[in-house]
């Protein structure tokens, strides 16, 4: 990452409170009603829905959304995921495009005595990129990294 670590101080960007991040964990906890987050997941939405917030994710999150459905036996959800994310007005995906891979690659290595994700550097760097603070996700890697996991208890 440049000079900024995720969660820092974002040097003059203004945080847009409409929009929340939502990870893999996020998604799985709406998708999978046995997931002991699915309440909370679910009521996070629909008040997130009310208020008019945005979600942003990136494509590493889709990703990982679905090869965690096929690890978890439940290909079923897979197709009902991909027309959640296709057919959402309220949810932008970030594409991970060369320049921001190697800033989150060059986070990564910064940080390898972290249990991050390359992923999660992606996720990270979203979201310092664009002000936001919250995170849908019960991964506790984001309160390491200086953000809000809403989904933890």
């Amino acid at each position: 990452m440049a000079s900024r670590e995720p969660g820092s101080k974002r040097g003059g960007a203004t945080a847009d409170a409409k929009e929340v991040f939502v990870d893999t964990s996020g998604f799985f906890a709406l998708l999978c009603t046995r997931d002991p987050a699915h309440a909370e997941a679910k009521r996070r939405m629909q008040a997130f829905a009310k208020a008019r917030r945005r979600m942003v994710t990136t494509d590493g999150v889709l990703d990982e959304t679905f090869s965690l459905l096929k690890a978890r036996g439940m290909r079923h959800l897979c197709a009902r995921f991909w027309a959640m994310v296709e057919g959402s007005r309220s949810l932008r995906v970030e594409w991970t495009q060369p320049a921001r891979f190697a800033q989150a690659a060059e986070f990564f290595l910064k940080q390898i005595d972290q249990d991050y994700s390359l992923t999660d550097c992606v996720n990270f760097l979203v979201m310092q990129e664009h002000a936001l603070m919250e995170a849908l996700t019960t991964d506790h890697h984001f309160q390491i990294a200086g953000f809000r996991a809403l989904l933890k208890s």
